[in-house]
């Protein structure tokens, strides 16, 4: 196994014979993952990680950039065999001998964006006119290429590849590049994954050219210009790239023109030119019309990481099946076991757990839950999935389960009782997970204190899996702990315009005020409320009955803000 710099340590489990025909739950294995603090981790291994695992090296990672393994995947009759495979499934085959192309929309017509075999031993040659191919071949078929639909399927594909590597990311619009470093001896060699990755695309109808190289240029040169399921080493690199031609450096073709009227037709040489000379006519220009910095690229010289939409996680175990299933709850338990396992081993705990089923029609059918406090209990978080499982999609079966803690935080061991009971805090946040699992996380709510000194205003509803707000400041006055929403409107008798009241009527009954406590005046957010808001000035009030009441006065007789001030009940005092 190499030893990488994003490459945690891994634990290789025995994933039966392949060729086995009763499924059963196979021992999950651990996947590769970002390890962004090896170095505070280091000497703490992962559950079941022990005699079989592979220790860091005492002197560093390795920085050699030749040292990398990066895969290619060059889908070069994508269109056409996305096109074939839904006639198939709509149960309306083309026929082998019959010329079929897909067109786009081109600058003078439609132009030929991708033929079948027949249209090619026709001579049909893309990029052409259709009404100039149709006068070579009446009996061409044309049908309308779907470039967005096309692009949506690699992408999918994208994520299907993650059950080689976690590392995974498009590389144009027929291909994908993948970062297998440390990866491969899952799978038998880089040679048998290459074969293993060959083998699924052909089930699904796919033709793929592979290469595997130390640097993305490299290999992706190999897959479109090298032989079948092309493997570079680092040492044979400059010897591997020199007879390729220079459109294998991903250059314009305006470039590759250019270099091919200067007599530079190949990566060799290119290579033997000195560099000043090229350097003064390639200088400013960009990176597709740069034929130096793309072969720095080729040749590790210039560094190009494979650049994936989303970071792998950290912890994730993977079960692969001999056959496929429809049914993924079997295998469940074992998979979380070992996740929390693991999670437990480094002190953390999962608040997010996604659940990826890889279909054998190349679809990516995902789960995912989410916990309100960090969790590694696997009979809490198998308890999420319950009732959901049945939403997803299996397809025709599949083939491989994993299992991620997507969102992890640190989660410390505590003892909460003496009695070895749960706190009740941690129960409340089980409650919330199970609720929240049923009925959707936004649909349950608590409520969390705001920073406002407007009173109905200091709470405010939150998602319920949302981290718990801190404490709200304590106010100098003594507040209720109930109030009426909105506060309801009274009528009042004082003796003083702007003193405390006499009487009040509330809800048609009379209330005689025996005490009374106040002023506290309440001015409007002026940077939230209106400009015609007006002040409050509230009264902690007795009534002969012995309840206390929070009211207040709403406005100033003389404010211009409005008529006269109004009354209004806004709380009861326990």
């Amino acid at each position: 196994m190499r030893h990488e710099d994003k490459l945690p340590v891994l634990l290789q489990t025995a994933q039966g014979d392949r060729h086995q025909t009763t499924a059963r739950p196979v021992a999950p294995a651990w996947r590769a993952g970002t390890d962004a603090n090896r170095g505070r981790r280091q000497g703490r291994g992962r559950a079941g990680v022990a005699a079989d695992a592979v220790a860091l090296p005492a002197g560093g990672l390795s920085r050699d950039p030749l040292a990398r393994r990066i895969t290619a995947l060059h889908f070069p009759t994508l269109a056409m065999d996305r096109y074939l495979r839904h006639r198939d499934r709509q149960g309306n085959r083309v026929p082998d001998d019959l010329p079929l192309a897909l067109a786009v929309d081109g600058p003078h017509g439609p132009v030929l964006h991708a033929t079948n075999r027949a249209a090619r031993l026709a001579g049909m040659r893309l990029g052409e006119r259709v009404v100039d191919m149709r006068a070579l071949c009446p009996d061409l078929q044309v049908e309308f290429a779907d470039i967005a639909g096309d692009r949506a399927m690699l992408a999918r594909l994208m994520l299907w590849c993650r059950r080689w590597c976690p590392w995974t990311a498009p590389d144009g619009d027929t291909g994908l590049v993948m970062d297998s470093t440390g990866s491969d001896h899952l799978w038998g060699g880089e040679t048998a994954m290459l074969r293993d990755i060959e083998e699924k695309f052909s089930l699904m109808g796919l033709s793929c050219d592979l290469a595997i190289a130390p640097t993305h240029g490299a290999a992706w040169a190999l897959s479109r210009h090298g032989g079948l399921r092309e493997i570079c080493q680092g040492p044979e690199l400059a010897q591997r790239m020199a007879p390729l031609p220079v459109a294998a450096l991903r250059l314009m073709p305006d470039t590759v023109l250019l270099l091919h009227r200067l007599g530079l037709k190949t990566v060799g040489d290119l290579a033997a030119v000195p560099r000043r000379a090229l350097a003064r006519r390639f200088a400013r220009a960009a990176l597709p019309q740069n034929p130096l910095m793309r072969l720095d690229q080729m040749m590790g010289r210039l560094a190009e990481p494979v650049q994936s939409p989303d970071d792998p996680p950290r912890f994730a175990v993977q079960s692969r099946l001999p056959e496929p299933v429809s049914d993924p709850e079997p295998h469940l338990p074992a998979m979380a076991r070992d996740l929390c396992a693991g999670l437990a081993a480094e002190g953390m705990g999962a608040r997010r757990v996604t659940l990826h089923l890889y279909r054998t029609d190349g679809e990516v059918a995902a789960l995912s839950v989410a916990t309100a406090r960090a969790s590694r209990a696997a009979d809490h978080l198998l308890r999420l999935f319950e009732g959901r499982l049945e939403r997803l999609d299996p397809g025709f079966g599949f083939d491989l389960i994993i299992l991620e803690a997507s969102v992890v935080e640190r989660l410390d061991m505590v003892q909460t009782r003496i009695d070895g009971h749960v706190d009740s805090e941690t129960e409340l946040a089980r409650l919330i997970d199970r609720l929240s699992a049923r009925f959707g996380a936004d649909h349950i709510t608590r409520p969390a204190p705001k920073d406002s000194h407007i009173p109905e205003r200091r709470e405010r509803w939150q998602s319920a899996m949302a981290p718990a707000a801190g404490a709200p400041g304590t106010s100098r006055s003594p507040r209720p702990l109930r109030l009426l929403d909105p506060p309801e409107e009274i009528r009042v008798l004082y003796a003083v315009p702007d003193g405390p009241p006499v009487q009040f009527t509330w809800r048609r009954l009379p209330h005689k005020v025996t005490r009374f406590a106040g002023p506290e005046r309440i001015g409007p957010e002026w940077w939230a409320d209106r400009p015609t808001a007006r002040l409050r000035d509230y009264y902690r009030i007795e009534t002969q009955h012995g309840r206390r009441y929070w009211l207040f006065r709403e406005g100033l007789a003389d404010d211009g803000r409005g008529g006269a001030p109004r009354w209004f009940l806004h709380g009861v005092f326990a």
